[in-house]
């Protein structure tokens, strides 16, 4: 079931929201430690380590940003753990969807510059919302209208254009998600995820 809307107001999605950050995917699950999370997410084992910011782009380098193996950092915010690509778009591949949420739930968030947002909401490995707002709003999956009355206050409703900032605060406001970026030295898992099946 979602979590609840944050009481202090504060807004766990703010870094995105008020940064320029143009292509992200954020991918949480709910009660899955940081290597578990990245190892159903497919992270090449011989990457998946503890780093620190610095030590992240020294070993990574050129490779940061890229698409089709991403390099992935996590952290944990109350129940959630969440894995940030860098570069790329896995987590909403419903392959690795369906591999997050298997016992839990997940969801997925991803932004690019066209400007659009993609959301997904998976329960023990099934898709139950999808949408991007790259056309008007029209969610698929087994409830698609599930969470109606988080999405409904946000404009986030049938044949409607979504706000530029409204999947976020669906994410904040039905599941009280959140990411706090490592500060500086501040290690955490990481690693670079293979590339999608064909």
């Amino acid at each position: 079931m979602p979590g609840m809307k944050h009481a202090d107001g504060d807004r766990g999605l703010d870094h995105f929201r008020l940064r320029d950050v143009p292509l992200y995917t954020l991918t949480f699950a709910r009660g899955l430690a940081p290597g578990e999370l990245l190892t159903r997410m497919g992270v090449e084992p011989d990457t998946l380590a503890v780093y620190d910011p610095g030590e992240l782009e020294d070993e990574f380098g050129d490779t940061l940003f890229d698409e089709d193996e991403p390099v992935v950092t996590t952290g944990t915010d109350g129940p959630w753990t969440w894995a940030w690509e860098l570069g790329g778009r896995h987590g909403l591949d419903e392959r690795i969807l369906r591999a997050v949420s298997r016992g839990t739930e997940a969801v997925a968030l991803h932004h690019n510059e066209k400007p659009m947002h993609g959301f997904r909401y998976a329960v023990d490995g099934d898709v139950v919302v999808g949408f991007d707002t790259l056309r008007p709003v029209a969610p698929t999956g087994l409830d698609p209208w599930r969470l109606g009355p988080y999405m409904r206050p946000l404009g986030l409703t049938a044949g409607q254009a979504a706000g530029p900032h409204a999947v976020l605060a669906l994410a904040e406001n039905a599941f009280g998600l959140r990411v706090t970026p490592a500060g500086d030295g501040e290690r955490r898992w990481g690693g670079s995820l293979r590339p999608l099946p064909a």
